[in-house]
């Protein structure tokens, strides 16, 4: 955890007004939260830190790429990422992190770590579904894609139904289970 305390900002020494702060993410950043689906990443994180007399707004915006398996091929890939997370931090009684948007955090704190949001925006701009750019354009090439591409139905294969519905034919062969009892 002591690799996490560059992410740490002490609020109480800063004066009132805007402050920027620029952070580098590496995979290294990743092993800390014990998270492995990226390959290798190089993001810049830009946070604007604005104290103001009774709050703090955080605004953190991360541009740069990960490298990631591709979920059809499992091709390694560089996805883009691009994300933005505006936060503003009150101060209460108590911890509370139950809104994404608002982290109230105790009087007698004087510096929070970032860390955490930093991980949760960079893991949350990645697509949820990941498909290679090649695989979209048609130019990879790849047995996966081969095998996928053989398996599927063929448009001869598929009949029209007497009700207009197109049937496609291994539904059929599934039928012919429940007939063979």
């Amino acid at each position: 955890m002591k690799k996490l305390e560059a992410f740490t900002i002490p609020f109480v020494g800063l004066k009132q007004g805007k402050h920027t702060f620029e952070y580098q993410i590496d995979k290294e950043f990743f092993e800390h939260f014990e998270y492995d689906e990226f390959n290798s990443v190089d993001v810049k994180i830009d946070l604007l830190f604005d104290k103001k007399p009774t709050m703090m707004e955080l605004t953190l915006k991360a541009s740069g790429m990960v490298n990631v398996n591709c979920d059809l091929t499992n091709e390694p890939y560089d996805q883009p990422v691009n994300g933005e997370l505006i936060m503003v931090v009150k101060f209460g009684d108590e911890f509370n992190d139950d809104n994404e948007d608002l982290l109230i955090l105790p009087h007698s704190e004087y510096q929070l770590n970032v860390a955490q949001y930093i991980y949760e925006l960079i893991v949350l701009s990645v697509p949820f579904k990941r498909i290679h750019p090649g695989v979209i354009d048609g130019s990879l090439k790849s047995e996966v894609l081969e095998k996928l591409e053989e398996l599927s139905p063929k448009v001869d294969d598929i009949k029209e139904h007497e009700n207009g519905e197109d049937i496609d034919p291994r539904w059929n062969k599934l039928k012919n289970l429940l007939n063979d009892k």
